[in-house]
């Protein structure tokens, strides 16, 4: 079995962000972590080269630095690493985004590919589901479980009360909850053997199947108005009433001036 986990370096939220003039991010300004969904995505597939032998391959698409990601899978215990990267694919929004990965994916072999449900920097769960569109895959989204049985992957979609017990034939591709597992730690043999590990590089040549104009900031049909760090909130305002009744009438004629009620 063949697992290519999608996995994206993503700014460290904690310390701030920083966008260009364009208003994108500002990604070689920000320390950088792998984001979490597609860590737990990653674990799952570790998970499953533990209990069937499977080969993982990792891909990330970003800037040089985002190698260190793919280093820490390898660590982890990945078997392979590729990163797409060149100058014309900055910029990219989800459906460009998901175009170059898609391209980058069919230069390789693979039953099952595991992508995270959504980035942190983005939060838009919008790029599994459409490199699956474009491979033509099934696709299953919020998986917080996952089985194989033949050739058939079994997955627990959550919802916001329930799950769903949903099938599909591989290859297909899952999108992976942050709940799905807890990713297990780099190992210090893995660390080692990480740092000398070979990456493969590709660029804008490697993709197959795309058109210039699905690329980068110039191939994305999303623009961005406008951008700003995180409003900070002030003190707001305190009151200490006499009784409960007071703190009531207090309330109900705050919500009266804001014509909430």
């Amino acid at each position: 079995m063949k697992v290519v986990v999608c996995i994206k370096q993503v700014p460290d939220t904690k310390g701030g962000v920083s966008f260009n003039p364009d208003g994108t991010l500002n990604r070689a300004a920000m320390l950088a972590i792998m984001n979490p969904d597609d860590k737990a995505g990653l674990e799952a597939a570790l998970r499953l080269k533990d209990q069937y032998g499977a080969e993982v391959t990792v891909l990330t698409m970003g800037l040089p630095k985002a190698a260190d990601v793919l280093r820490e899978a390898l660590a982890m215990g990945a078997d392979k690493a590729v990163l797409v990267t060149d100058r014309v694919l900055g910029g990219a929004d989800t459906w460009a985004t998901s175009t170059t990965i898609a391209g980058a994916l069919r230069n390789l072999e693979y039953d099952l590919i595991i992508t995270g449900r959504q980035a942190i920097d983005g939060d838009t769960a919008q790029v599994g589901p459409q490199i699956a569109e474009h491979l033509g895959l099934p696709v299953i989204s919020y998986a917080q479980d996952v089985k194989i049985e033949g050739d058939k992957v079994i997955v627990q979609r959550l919802y916001d009360d329930r799950y769903h017990v949903l099938e599909a034939k591989m290859p297909c591709l899952i999108t992976a909850l942050a709940e799905l597992n807890d990713p297990r730690y780099m190992t210090p043999g893995g660390i080692f053997d990480a740092v000398n590990a070979e990456i493969t590089t590709w660029g804008r040549a490697d993709l197959k199947d795309v058109e210039d104009g699905n690329l980068g900031l110039n191939g994305s049909p999303t623009k961005i108005a406008r951008a700003s760090d995180k409003v900070r909130k002030g003190a707001g305002e305190k009151v200490v009433p006499d009784s409960p009744d007071e703190a009531v009438a207090y309330v109900i004629g705050k919500l009266d001036e804001k014509h909430v009620i």
